[in-house]
């Protein structure tokens, strides 16, 4: 090879090594935060995790098993639908059940009839029949009365209510589908969920944060507590109305509801409120961050 075309090589591959170092040499632009971190507008403030939950007394939310077992037949709501106390939400197979209705009722009808005709008799000739055979009839007639009210109570149990007024937030099963008091089985998850998770009237929502254990003691005393919440992949900022304090310390794994993780941290719970009609795109089961700080 002659040596004008080595050096000419030689050239090429300086200049490559000079361009790649370059290239690769450049820091790259940061390219702007699509929203701006968690912070707070208080001077000292506890941060927390929190999630979004409907407001009531106890419990995050209401969560409806059924009493017995069977396929289901009606799913008579819709998730996101406002019902009533009373409202049917899901009806299961009641064939045998109610068979068993309809024979108590015919039971009673035979005992009815059986006991005013003793009735009838004893009333026109007292000796006709003895006052023992009477009182059978008429204790006959009480326990057909009672097992009639027994097999409606079952009946009752097969057709799944609201038990208050709410938001129906998820429905777990669907038309055939199997579901027992364990609830709903979730082939994803290989767990069983609530048959209907309901929320309460939804005009105020609620905010359950988890204060780790060693800040509990920084938490300021209620009558002084302001908090703020911020929502995640957003810059909306919501003011907080102390409601009260769970007053038991449990295991943080509550944050992921995975009950095999092995931590030992453990969370208070503190409650909050929070008015929705100006935030549409809120919902409960939402993670959001919160800022707990003390009033001037």
């Amino acid at each position: 090879m002659k040596k004008p075309v080595l050096f000419a090589l030689a050239v090429l591959g300086i200049v490559g090594g000079l361009v790649a170092a370059y290239l690769f040499g450049r820091t790259p632009q940061t390219l702007p935060p699509a929203f701006a971190p968690a912070s707070s507008t208080f001077d000292t403030a506890i941060y927390a995790n929190g999630i979004i939950e409907s407001e009531q007394s106890g419990g995050s939310n209401i969560v409806i098993y059924p009493q017995v077992a069977g396929p289901v037949t009606q799913v008579l709501v819709h998730e996101g639908q406002s019902v009533s106390r009373g409202t049917p939400l899901v009806n299961l197979d009641d064939a045998v059940p109610r068979a068993n209705f309809e024979l108590a009722q015919a039971n009673l009808a035979t005992a009815r009839d059986q006991y005013n005709k003793r009735l009838s008799s004893y009333a026109i000739d007292p000796k006709s029949i003895s006052k023992d055979t009477l009182d059978t009839a008429k204790d006959l007639m009480v326990q057909a009365q009672a097992a009639l009210k027994a097999s409606a109570a079952v009946l009752a149990q097969y057709a799944i209510k609201a038990p208050a007024d709410g938001v129906v937030l998820a429905i777990n099963s669907a038309v055939g589908s199997y579901v027992s008091p364990q609830g709903a089985y979730e082939v994803y998850t290989q767990a069983f969920s609530p048959l209907v998770v309901m929320s309460a009237n939804q005009d105020h929502l609620a905010v359950r944060c988890y204060v780790d254990e060693i800040l509990i003691a920084r938490i300021p005393p209620p009558e002084r507590i302001r908090a703020q919440m911020l929502i995640h992949g957003t810059d909306i900022k919501v003011p907080l109305e102390f409601v009260r304090v769970q007053p038991y310390v449990s295991p943080k794994i509550e944050l992921s509801n995975q009950r095999q993780e092995k931590v030992d941290l453990r969370v208070l719970a503190v409650i909050f409120r929070f008015e929705k009609k100006d935030l549409p795109m809120v919902y409960p089961g939402q993670l959001v961050d919160v800022f707990i700080g003390q009033k001037e």
